[in-house]
Parts: C-alpha cells; structure tokens; sequence
C-alpha cells in the first residue's frame, strides 16, 4: 500500500509542478509521476526535508524539486524539438 500511496502522491507533486510552470497540460500522468518522485529526490536532497510531509516525502521541497525538474526537461526538450 506504501508503494501505491507514493505513485499518488507523486503524481499531485508533479501535477502541481506542471501547473505553477504552466508545462503541465502536455504532461501525462505517467510523466507526473516520474516528475513528481525525481522532484521529490532533488528538493529533498538540495533542500532537506523540513515542512509538512506525506507518504515519506516533504512536501514544500518535493514541489520545489519537481518544478526545478520540469523546467530544466522543457528547456532541453524545447532546444531538440526546434532543430
């Protein structure tokens, strides 16, 4: 159940992500998810764990990781798909 419960709230980390970046429309669940668990791992390991936490993640750092990630994967993603 642990499992499942980090895949969800994976997935609204990096839902949110998308939305403050305004990225997230042509992301799919499975991208926010991805993006949300790696996020998590970035904020985590730049920023520590400090804030409110769910399912083992700290929430404040998780967000700012996920969008840290999405905005590095839409700028190398924008420069390969205008060649």
């Amino acid at each position: 159940m642990g499992l499942i419960w980090s895949l969800i709230v994976g997935a609204i980390i990096g839902a949110i992500a998308g939305a403050i970046t305004n990225r997230g429309a042509a992301m799919g669940w499975i991208a926010n998810i991805v993006a949300g668990l790696i996020g998590a791992w970035i904020g985590q390991g730049l920023l520590g764990t400090w804030g409110p936490s769910l399912a083992g993640m700290a929430l404040i750092p998780s967000i700012i990781g996920a969008i840290i990630l999405v905005l590095i994967f839409s700028l190398v993603v924008g420069r390969t798909g205008k060649k």
